[in-house]
């Protein structure tokens, strides 16, 4: 028997309650009752997904939980002799705490009571504190007509001393302009978000609600009841143009959007656990973040530019067409540029970033305000134990990661992608079931064999991209045919880089960083490759395979014969030390695949036996 509640209080996050009276016989038809409970449970969840189910009764020994996992039981004392066979599940953790009663009459089952346990949404987690941009609807149109308007010559006119340009103030005094007319055209708020706040609730429900709230005060019955007819109609408008929009989600071809409908339908929310408010955190974080900087002594030298090489350059249309490209929703770096923005306004902002594209790439300089990067830390686990389980996640400007795109597109026509065959990362067509593929294809190709076997080496890296050595990079990417200029262009994007922690509302003192590649950034990936195109295998027999960071030294061995594969192993430790990356020998683990009882000896990487 199902009963459908209408508690005089209910709590926000609950839409209704629903008690569900249940005995299982125990005999052979306990699974179809079962299935039948089961059917009216889930038939239920479909048409009330944010309601309180309570299902009790004498299951004997069948468990809810096998058919509805996301159930819980609260009875946790014997009920009947020393069984526990009259049970509560609720889809509530916690909800309640049971305590023995006397028996009722001649029952054999002693009495339960439930204490209420569960603490309501809005108690357990507190409202955020959120600020907004409010973007006027015609905020496009009155940018456009700024940027129109603007004479950007007079920038680069003040910034020019015995004709000479100076590109950091030329860039500065730009990118300080575009963010001054944002911030005229929108304006700041700050919103409070509640933890049980229905993503339904629009402006106008709320307008409704506290016109009924009126009424009600003033004790006046006939607009009371006008009023709530009102907010009905207005609550069931808002659901329905809230299904729409999820429904939406799933009429087009964006994957981000389809995601944003799969996690409001299943109500998926991340368990990211929030960064600690200790004030001391954000610069023992960009210390450590920047820890990579003592083993790099390398100094920095710029390549001498061949007689009659001529630097490269991009055109307008090239410019227009990548800010073109930008997400609107993409967050600003700390220039304070929004992506949309750049988006709407391509036409009018792509001559002035031409101009400063192209001086910054005929000088192989990268202005500082393009180089700096806010880092926000994102917890890799629930519970935080050290500084490393922190993920450095850094914003850098917009606008820099457009001319990043143009520049690896150069980069890309000079040097053939297809380059380094073992890589499988940031390829066209490429992808890391092709990486799995290659692995097994090689692997189950040799056990085909008598007397075989492999031993594949998973080897992991801490902050690889953090580790780059600038100077190394530009040696290969020389060898690779890159031109000179273009080399110390990208010299000068990696040295000199300034950064700062953001945690909360609290920044870090800012740090200059000369070693890495800051992860988010467009040419971070494409260098890491180019950097590591020459790890590959000595031996015939051996085989490396590649997907970004990820590793995989293969050994096909023969005949107990693994010289050549320890060999490779030591080499490849080596090669790691010459370019300056660091094995996490705790995460680097060894597969051994065999068909057969073989003698296997165990060696170390760095005097730590491997797993």
């Amino acid at each position: 028997m199902t009963i459908k509640c209408q508690p005089y209080y209910l709590l926000r996050e609950l839409t209704a309650v629903f008690i569900v009276v249940v005995y299982i016989p125990l005999s052979p038809k306990a699974n179809e009752a079962l299935a039948e409970l089961h059917e009216n449970i889930v038939s239920l969840q479909n048409k009330y997904p944010d309601a309180s189910y309570v299902i009790a009764g004498d299951f004997n020994h069948v468990n809810l939980t096998d058919i509805i996992p996301r159930f819980y039981q609260h009875v946790t004392i014997a009920t009947r002799g020393n069984n526990n066979l009259d049970r509560v599940y609720t889809n509530r953790r916690g909800a309640y705490r049971a305590f023995p009663l006397p028996n009722l009459g001649l029952s054999d089952h002693i009495s339960v009571m439930l204490a209420p346990s569960y603490s309501p949404v809005v108690k357990t987690m507190k409202p955020i504190q959120k600020s907004i941009t409010v973007w006027p609807s015609n905020a496009a149109s009155v940018l456009q007509h700024c940027f129109e308007s603007t004479g950007w010559q007079v920038f680069r006119e003040a910034a020019t001393d015995a004709g000479e340009v100076d590109l950091e103030e030329y860039a500065s005094s730009v990118t300080c302009y575009i963010s001054k007319c944002v911030d005229d055209v929108t304006t700041t708020r700050t919103i409070t978000i509640h933890p049980n706040q229905k993503p339904w609730l629009t402006a106008e429900v709320r307008s409704l609600l506290r016109a009924r709230d009126s009424a009600l005060r003033k004790g006046d019955t006939e607009v009371l009841q006008v009023a709530r007819r009102n907010l009905s109609t207005g609550i069931k408008r808002a659901k329905a143009d809230y299904a729409l929009k999820i429904q939406g989600h799933f009429s087009t071809n964006d994957p981000q959007r389809m995601w944003a409908g799969i996690k409001s339908i299943t109500d998926h929310k991340r368990g990211d656990t929030e960064c600690s408010r200790d004030p001391s955190l954000p610069d023992a974080l960009n210390t450590f973040y920047a820890r990579f900087e003592a083993s790099n002594s390398t100094p920095s030298t710029r390549l001498t530019v061949p007689p009659g090489e001529q630097p490269p350059s991009v055109t307008t249309e090239d410019v227009r067409r990548v800010l073109q490209r930008v997400k609107p929703r993409k967050a600003a770096g700390p220039d304070n540029i929004p992506g949309r923005v750049l988006k709407d306004c391509a036409s009018q902002l792509s001559e002035v970033l031409t101009d400063i594209f192209n001086i910054s790439l005929s000088k192989a300089v990268v202005p500082s305000c393009f180089r700096s990067a806010t880092i926000t830390p994102v917890p890799k686990t629930n519970i935080v134990s050290c500084l490393n389980d922190y993920r450095p996640v850094a914003l850098t400007p917009i606008v820099m990661k457009c001319f990043e795109r143009l520049v690896m597109t150069q980069i890309s026509e000079k040097i053939d992608a297809s380059t380094d065959q073992n890589q499988y990362a940031y390829r066209k067509n490429r992808s890391t079931a092709d990486a799995v593929s290659s692995v097994l294809h090689v692997a189950l190709t040799h056990l085909d064999s008598k007397d075989t076997y492999v031993r594949l080496l998973f080897m992991d890296f801490s902050s690889a991209f953090n580790t780059i050595i600038p100077q190394t990079l530009i040696h290969k990417l020389e060898i690779l045919g890159l031109s000179h200029s273009l080399c110390n262009w990208v010299l000068d994007f990696l040295t000199n880089r300034k950064q700062s922690v953001k945690i909360h509302n609290t920044f870090s003192s800012t740090i200059v960083l000369n070693t890495g590649s800051p992860q988010g950034c467009v040419l971070s990936p494409m260098l890491y490759t180019l950097l590591t195109y020459d790890c590959s295998a000595r031996h015939p027999s051996n085989h490396v395979v590649k997907f970004a960071d990820d590793t995989v030294v293969m050994g096909l061995i023969s005949q107990n014969d693994e010289s050549a594969y320890r060999s490779e192993v030591e080499q490849m430790v080596a090669w790691c030390k010459d370019n300056n990356l660091c094995i996490n020998v705790e995460k680097t683990k060894e597969i051994i695949v065999l068909t057969g009882p073989q003698y296997l000896i165990s060696f170390q990487i760095m005097y730590h036996a491997l797993e």
